[in-house]
């Protein structure tokens, strides 16, 4: 009979951990969605309209709004200084579009304010994705040949995705901040309706903090793994 010793339950249930965790806060962010969604703005304004008039009123006005099929594909391009807005978020006149739209003006307006974290972040991007690859072929060579110094090698290296999470978390905080506050000044939401954007906006934030605790839940499993190698 095989027998999992405390090493290993502990591994396995760390693994279930991040998991619920992350599949957890996924589940509250789309039932957030949906709710909202429904849930008409007493303005009657889109979340397109509420984007171009919290840019307009910030002095933002050469920066595009457009369009994208995807769904909760909403973003901010500092690069090419345009928002994108998938087609629920453009087109509805709801809680959740003009919640989420304001969010993505919220990292223009941080951009423009040179925001450090956000600065931090963008500079951390392309070296994130290149020591996170890095990081899986390592720990794939380390279980495949059993070296396990390079599975150690690969764990070092995935904490550079939890520097990034952590250094992204004030970010969106930040930017919901400042959405929060530009649609109660602009008259875009009634006060009536504050602790429902506020809602909406909290649900989109807690996929980060998941994130980060996945992620470093997913460390200490490796770690232990490695010992117990």
């Amino acid at each position: 009979m095989f027998y999992l010793g405390f090493s290993d339950m502990l591994t396995f249930g760390l693994f279930v951990a991040s998991l619920i965790v992350v599949f957890g806060a996924q589940y509250y962010i789309n039932s957030s969605f949906k709710k909202y969604r429904t849930t008409r703005n007493q303005a009657n304004i889109t979340g397109f309209e509420a984007a171009r008039k919290i840019l307009d009123q910030n002095d933002m006005k050469k920066i595009h709004i457009v369009e994208v099929k995807q769904d909760l594909a909403d973003h901010y391009d500092p690069t090419r200084k345009v928002i994108r807005l998938s087609t629920p978020i453009f087109h509805e006149s709801s809680i959740a579009a003009v919640a989420i739209a304001a969010h993505e003006v919220g990292h223009a307006i941080q951009d423009k304010e040179n925001y450090v974290f956000l600065r931090i972040r963008a500079a951390l991007v392309p070296v994130v994705n290149l020591v996170s690859y890095m990081g899986y072929f390592a720990i794939l060579v380390a279980l495949l040949a059993g070296a396990m110094q390079y599975f150690m090698f690969g764990i070092y290296i995935l904490l550079a995705t939890f520097v990034f999470q952590l250094v992204t978390l004030p970010v969106e905080l930040d930017a919901s901040r400042r959405a929060n506050e530009q649609l109660l000044q602009l008259g875009i939401i009634e006060s009536s309706e504050k602790e429902k954007t506020k809602a909406m906006l909290t649900a989109a934030a807690l996929t980060y903090v998941a994130a980060l605790i996945a992620t470093l839940l997913n460390i200490l499993r490796l770690w232990l793994m490695s010992r117990g190698r």
